[in-house]
């Protein structure tokens, strides 16, 4: 539309831009992707995530317990939340809109805890890329993920493989508003 018209009629064509991931062809081997902002874990956040998933280890629960225990003398953060914040904390910038699954994860370590009031920050390698295959139009992107707490000590470390869709001719996530 030229200006001209835009003025008489008063309309503008907008395009409305989804936010998303990246196709499998934006992604680059060694490529590291520092994803912030990070997450403070709070209290709630454990005790929430702990009981949803049926965990009953007192080292996640019982403050009186854990503070009588050596090393820590505190409740630990549930590895399995740090690791679920971990990936989670990837996906706006990786994976919004272009996964199709997580196909696997591997070389899982927790090397120092997490404790409440701790924050989590990550960052992701592009390890490995392949083409599918089995399915035309995606392809595996293996990613290394590191989560550090605020003082930048490993916390966690996963790799996952994931099945990526390859960039259409014409992105789905762009309509007209």
């Amino acid at each position: 539309m030229s200006e001209r018209s835009e003025r008489q009629t008063g309309t503008v064509e907008v395009k409305r831009v989804v936010q998303r991931g990246l196709w499998f062809d934006e992604f680059e081997i060694g490529v590291v992707y520092e994803h912030r902002p990070g997450r403070t874990i709070t209290e709630a956040d454990n005790v929430l995530f702990t009981t949803l998933t049926m965990n009953t280890q007192a080292l996640h629960l019982d403050a009186a317990f854990s503070d009588a225990l050596p090393p820590f003398h505190q409740r630990l953060v549930n590895s399995m939340f740090t690791l679920s914040t971990l990936v989670g904390l990837s996906v706006a910038q990786l994976t919004q809109g272009t996964i199709v699954a997580n196909l696997g994860f591997s070389e899982i370590a927790f090397p120092k805890p997490l404790f409440h009031g701790d924050t989590l920050y990550a960052e992701t390698v592009v390890t490995d890329l392949r083409e599918s295959k089995s399915r035309p139009g995606e392809g595996i992107v293996t990613f290394a993920h590191t989560g550090r707490n605020q003082h930048g000590d490993i916390v966690a470390i996963a790799t996952r493989k994931t099945l990526v869709r390859r960039s259409p001719i014409s992105s789905p996530l762009e309509e007209p508003a």
